[in-house]
């Protein structure tokens, strides 16, 4: 297990844009292990490579609990936008915000060994593809997020009485 080191917020590389990845070759495969198992130990949903401090345009989302390997990705469309969620970042350690992001994405991407993939995601899969495929351009959810919260707790107070007010209604 080789576990990186999570950049946070302080470090500029996270507002820098990631560069396409030209080489498919042993370094990038252990790379992705690398980040695997970082993700893994962090309970993440997903990781870019800027992340862990590497400005390649790949990251890491998992599509029901199986991790899926993007590389040069490309949003091609989406649809459905998601009524607002909470989103966090691994990044971003205690922050929380509510983001608005596409129910469905088609993307297209390379896999480790540089094979062109389609996809289509959807729902959670969906958000973290839109979540990580941000990162890759030097955006922080924080950028898109109507509110913002120092805690998950604080996050889960402003809810609760968001729907006692709904309710009253």
């Amino acid at each position: 297990m080789a576990l990186r080191k999570i950049i946070t917020e302080e470090d500029p590389i996270l507002r820098k844009k990631s560069k396409v990845v030209t080489v498919f070759d042993a370094n990038l495969k252990e790379l992705f292990k690398d980040m695997l198992d970082t993700v893994n130990k962090a309970q993440g949903a997903g990781i870019s490579a800027v992340q862990v401090g590497i400005l390649k345009r790949m990251f890491i989302i998992f599509d029901h609990k199986d991790p899926v390997f993007i590389v040069n990705p490309e949003l091609i469309k989406y649809s459905g936008i998601n009524k607002i969620t909470m989103e966090g970042c691994l990044s971003l350690p205690g922050k929380w915000g509510d983001v608005e992001r596409p129910n469905k994405v088609w993307v297209k991407y390379q896999d480790q060994d540089g094979n062109i993939v389609e996809n289509k995601f959807t729902g959670f899969v969906a958000k973290a593809f839109c979540h990580e495929y941000d990162h890759l351009d030097g955006i922080l959810y924080v950028d898109k997020a109507d509110k913002l919260f120092n805690s998950y707790e604080e996050y889960i107070k402003y809810k609760k009485s968001q729907n006692k007010a709904d309710d009253k209604k």
